[in-house]
């Protein structure tokens, strides 16, 4: 049985030098892997698309959500009115919110504090500590 590999006939197995079925196994991978990586990027852009679409949709939602929280403020605002004067209750209202927003700032600064410096440095020592090892046990083999 004469099967066609890269437009010539190619041998029977038990017929083809050890460097011949080398050969064909290397080409064999690197089409394999080509396949591999165009699947992946098809894959990848698929998925790109559809995260895309997500995050178009999740800032949507935060602008209405934004809305959202302006009419509830505004009815705070409208209800504190029936008891006290409206200007007191506008007062009120916007002093309460810049106190929250000042809180949450405070804990946001915090956790920036915690994120920095951006480097990872549990993975930095970690590869320092493997290159070590790797100097010790050449430096070990030589003498």
């Amino acid at each position: 049985m004469a099967d066609v590999l890269n437009g010539r006939a190619a041998r029977p197995l038990s017929e083809q030098s050890t460097a011949e079925l080398v050969q064909r196994a290397s080409e064999q991978l690197s089409k394999l892997v080509r396949d591999e990586l165009t699947l992946a990027k098809a894959e990848l852009a698929e998925k790109g698309k559809h995260a895309g679409i997500g995050a178009g949709l999740f800032g949507g939602a935060g602008v209405f959500a934004g809305y959202g929280v302006g009419a509830l403020i505004a009815t705070a605002i409208i209800a504190l009115s029936l008891v006290w004067p409206l200007w007191l209750a506008s007062l009120t209202v916007t002093v309460a919110v810049f106190l929250i927003a000042g809180v949450l700032a405070l804990i946001g600064r915090s956790q920036f504090r915690r994120a920095t410096p951006a480097e990872p440095q549990a993975a930095i020592e970690g590869l320092k500590a493997d290159v070590d090892e790797v100097k010790h046990a050449v430096e070990r083999g030589r003498g």
